[in-house]
């Protein structure tokens, strides 16, 4: 089911930006990139802001394809951006982020259950640029559970 799927980024951040600020300025969390990150089962990423948010949630890591990433920059001739923007955790490559929906999969050793899409909502205009929100309607990325405990990597280049 997963093919060459690679690791082409991974992201955490210690706070919110977005979310839970609808109507307000959004935060000023900075999203870090980072070589290598602990899933921890039932729980979320080490260092994250989902890290324990409630329990069985739905988006204790989130997905997102380059593939949409390099997308977006075309369409959008945003060259200055990095897929960090997008406050997703783990960027894929080779992935059809969408086909894991109600699945279980495994990357790297740590088994994940796919539960929704990462719905794009209006903050993407104002991470990335106007429109964003709308081009990325049905390619906001993946919500997940994480089943087992383990480490990723970001894939050698």
């Amino acid at each position: 089911m997963l093919g060459n799927v690679r690791i082409a980024g991974l992201f955490i951040s210690g706070g919110h930006n977005f979310f839970g600020h609808y109507g307000r300025e959004a935060g000023e969390s900075p999203t870090i990139s980072v070589e290598q990150v602990e899933c921890v089962a039932g729980k979320g990423l080490m260092g994250d802001r989902f890290f324990e948010h409630k329990e069985n949630h739905k988006g204790q890591v989130t997905f997102f394809e380059f593939e949409t990433f390099n997308d977006l920059c075309r369409r959008f001739q945003v060259m200055d951006k990095n897929p960090g923007v997008f406050r997703r955790n783990i960027v894929t490559l080779g992935a059809n982020l969408n086909d894991w929906i109600g699945k279980e999969f495994e990357i790297q050793g740590v088994w994940f259950e796919g539960t929704e899409e990462a719905a794009p909502c209006l903050w993407m205009n104002h991470a990335f640029c106007q429109g964003t929100e709308a081009a990325m309607k049905g390619r906001g990325g993946l919500r997940a559970r994480i089943l087992t405990d383990g480490m990723l990597r970001v894939d050698a280049k």
